[in-house]
């Protein structure tokens, strides 16, 4: 299995070394099992996170057309916009839109080899993407409401399972997600290897939509 995360400007680099170093145990812990990479809409490049010390270099750019998983982080920054051009979380992910990302994570999700994972503002930039409409999707918790609006079917969850859609909601939950996606694609035994080597026991219901309906409570 072979994983895509995405960097774009600004990008928050626990969203996006959360899963990945998991994941990446993971490859250890199947011999190979998991192949990880940094890519970007444009190709190889250093990519400035949203924290100033922070600078990823993405190697090549994101192939649609590759089976496996994507792994689309959100932004970090200030919560509040004062301005669409400032160094806000919302406006960092707007800007996202004025690139090609958009069109390629489109193109992805038409693939049935694709799996599309997203991490607390992930989802988000999909939305304002019109990727989500209705899909059953969760994202940081100031965000959940925009994401109803943008015709997601959000779910409180930490972590919601929609097939070849996963999300994760605030940005400590990739690690979660990371060992979710581990489990789903490779057993128990081998997320609970990497659980261990990372002394982190997830929290929470991954959420589908699946069994009983249940009654209000």
């Amino acid at each position: 299995m072979h994983v895509q995360a995405v960097l774009f400007d600004g990008f928050d680099p626990l969203d996006v070394l959360g899963p990945l170093e998991i994941l990446y145990a993971g490859g250890i812990a199947t011999n190979g099992g998991i192949t990880v990479e940094l890519v970007s809409a444009e190709g190889a490049r250093d990519v400035p996170s949203g924290l100033d010390l922070v600078t990823l270099r993405a190697t090549t750019r994101l192939d649609p057309e590759r089976d496996g998983l994507i792994l689309v982080p959100g932004a970090a920054g200030a919560t509040e916009q004062g301005d669409p051009e400032d160094d806000s979380i919302p406006s960092r992910i707007a800007r996202t839109q004025r690139t090609d990302l958009p069109a390629l994570l489109s193109a992805a999700m038409e693939r049935p080899g694709v799996t599309m994972t997203t991490v607390c503002g992930g989802s988000l930039l999909l939305a304002m993407s019109g990727l989500l409409k209705g899909r059953y999707a969760t994202g940081h918790h100031d965000a959940l409401d925009v994401l109803w609006g943008l015709g997601a079917t959000v779910v409180r969850a930490r972590v919601v399972d929609d097939g070849d859609l996963v999300s994760g909601a605030g940005v400590t939950s990739g690690l979660d997600l990371g060992l979710h996606l581990l489990e789903r694609e490779f057993g128990p035994r081998v997320a609970h290897v990497v659980e261990e080597m990372f002394a982190h026991e997830r929290r929470g219901v991954v959420w589908r939509a699946a069994g009983a309906e249940p009654a209000h409570i």
